[in-house]
C-alpha cells in the first residue's frame, strides 16, 4: 500500500484486503492515487483488471454491457486505488439568509478546533472559520478555505495538501511525498514556494511538508478535532484532480469508521467514507464539514472502473493530526496497543463484537481485567462489530488516553477503563 501508479504504463499492484472478504483473481486493494509532473501526459489511474465488454451490434450492446456489468457488481470484487495526477489548473470558490453566522455559536456540534504553532512550536488549537451563510454553502466552504489547500509537486508526482499551521507547515498524505525530500508548493493563488517534507509515517500514510519561507498572509486550515463526523453530513472536497488545482466537489459523509488496510503491516484505519468525487490528484486533499473544518485527509478511492464510483476515503483528521504532532516534532509516530489478540471471523455465531482470544500480559488489557473469551461490544459508547472495527477504533487514540470498554462475558454486560500503551 506504499507504491501507486505514477507511470501511466505502470499499475499499482493489487492487494488483498484483510478487512474485507477475498476478491476473486483481477480486482483487489490498488495503492496510489498518483499524478504525473511531464506535460501533458495521460492521468495514471488507479489499476483495475475487468474483464473488457466485447463489442456488439449496436441494438443489443446497451442491454448486453448492463447484464455484464451488474454481474461484475454481484459477483466481483472491488479495488481501492491512492490518488495523485498530471497537471493543469482549475479554480473554484458559497450557504441560507443574508446574516454571516460563526460556526462555534450557530453549529450543531462544538469542539472544532484548528491548529496553531505555540510559543513552544507545539500545535495548538484556534477558533474555526466563519462561513457566510447564503444559498450555496459549498460554495461558502471552498471560498473560505480554499486557499489553505495547496497543490504539491514532486519529482515523481503530483497530489494535495493543506496548510494547519501558520508556521508552514502542510499535512498530507504519505504516499505523494513518498521517495522525496524537497517539492514544490503551488497556493491557491498560483504563488509557487520551496517546501520539504518533515516526515512520513506508513502506518497512517499521513505526511508533513514545510514550505521553507511561508509569506505572512497564509492561510490555515480549521481542523474538526475531536468532533466526530456523521452519516449524512456534508462532505466538500478540495484538492487537485488531474493537476486540476481548487477544484471542489461535494457529497457526504456516507459512512464512518470504515476499515481500511494501510501500511506495511496491512492494518486497518478506520476511515470516513465519502461520495464526494476524489480522483487521482486528490490524494492529500482537504474533506471539510459544513462549518468549513478539515475532517480528513482524501486518500483512497474503492472501484470497479480505476476512477471515482462515489466510494472515497480520507483518514480521520484526529488520527493524522495526533501523527503530524509527533512528525513535526522529529519524533516517530506510537500506535496505541490495548494488548489483546482475537478473530477476525471468529468461529462461532452470535452478538456483533470482538472476541478476544488472548491478552497480552502487563498490558492494559490485563490491568483492566480482561480474559479471552470476553466480547467487546464498544469503546466509549461508539459500538464495535468485530476485531478489524476495535483495532481502527483504537488508531484514533494516542498510548496512554483511557478507554472505556463495554465487554460481555457469560452473558453479563459491564462497563471497564482500560489504559493504552
Amino acid at each position: 500500500m506504499n507504491d501507486w501508479a505514477r507511470d501511466p504504463g505502470d499499475h499499482p499492484p493489487i492487494v488483498e484486503n484483510p478487512a474485507f472478504p477475498p476478491t476473486p483473481p483481477g480486482v483487489g486493494w490498488s495503492s496510489g492515487l498518483g499524478t504525473q509532473v511531464s506535460t501533458p501526459p495521460p492521468a495514471p489511474q488507479p489499476s483495475v483488471v475487468t474483464p473488457p465488454l466485447e463489442p456488439t451490434r449496436r441494438r443489443i450492446g446497451p442491454i448486453v454491457g448492463a447484464l455484464v456489468g451488474a454481474l461484475a457488481l454481484f459477483f466481483g470484487g472491488f479495488l481501492v486505488g491512492r490518488i495523485t495526477s498530471p497537471d493543469t489548473a482549475v479554480e473554484s470558490g458559497r450557504q441560507a439568509d443574508d446574516q454571516p453566522i460563526s460556526t462555534t455559536q450557530d453549529s450543531d456540534r462544538v469542539g472544532q478546533q484548528t491548529a496553531s504553532s505555540d510559543e513552544n512550536g507545539q500545535a495548538s488549537s484556534a477558533p474555526p472559520p466563519t462561513i457566510a451563510q447564503s444559498d450555496e454553502p459549498v460554495a461558502d466552504i471552498a471560498r473560505a478555505v480554499g486557499p489553505a489547500v495547496v497543490q504539491l509537486d514532486t519529482n515523481s508526482g503530483l497530489g494535495s495538501g493543506f496548510v494547519y499551521d501558520e508556521s508552514g507547515l502542510i499535512m498530507t498524505a504519505a504516499h505523494v511525498v513518498e521517495g522525496s525530500t524537497t517539492l514544490r508548493v503551488r497556493l491557491a493563488d498560483g504563488t509557487r514556494l520551496e517546501g520539504s517534507v518533515v516526515g512520513t509515517d506508513p502506518n497512517s500514510d499521513v505526511a508533513v511538508v514545510r514550505i521553507s519561507e511561508p509569506p505572512s498572509d497564509l492561510v490555515v486550515a480549521s481542523l474538526a478535532l475531536d468532533d466526530a463526523p456523521e452519516p449524512g453530513d456534508l462532505a466538500v472536497a478540495i484538492g487537485s484532480p488531474f493537476g486540476l488545482d481548487q477544484t471542489v466537489t461535494s457529497g457526504i459523509v456516507s459512512a464512518v469508521n470504515r476499515p481500511v488496510p494501510i501500511g506495511d503491516d496491512g492494518r486497518a484505519v478506520g476511515m470516513v467514507q465519502t461520495d464526494a468525487a476524489i480522483n487521482s490528484g486528490n490524494s492529500g486533499g482537504a474533506l471539510l464539514n459544513r462549518q468549513g473544518q478539515v475532517i480528513g485527509i482524501n486518500d483512497s478511492i474503492r472501484t470497479l472502473t480505476g476512477t471515482n464510483e462515489g466510494v472515497g476515503f480520507a483518514i480521520p483528521i484526529d488520527l493524522a493530526f495526533n501523527v503530524a504532532e509527533a512528525l513535526a516534532v522529529g519524533d516517530t509516530p506510537q500506535l496505541p496497543t490495548l494488548g489483546v489478540f482475537g478473530n477476525q471471523n471468529p468461529p462461532t455465531f452470535g452478538q456483533a463484537g470482538a472476541l478476544i482470544e488472548r491478552v497480552v500480559e502487563a498490558s492494559g488489557a490485563e490491568a483492566a481485567g480482561l480474559v479471552a473469551g470476553d466480547l467487546i461490544i464498544a469503546v466509549d459508547g461508539s459500538p464495535i462489530k468485530d476485531f478489524s472495527d476495535l483495532g481502527s477504533t483504537l488508531r484514533t487514540r494516542k498510548p496512554g488516553d483511557t478507554v472505556q470498554l463495554t465487554v460481555v462475558r457469560d452473558g453479563l454486560e459491564f462497563d471497564v477503563d482500560a489504559r493504552l500503551g
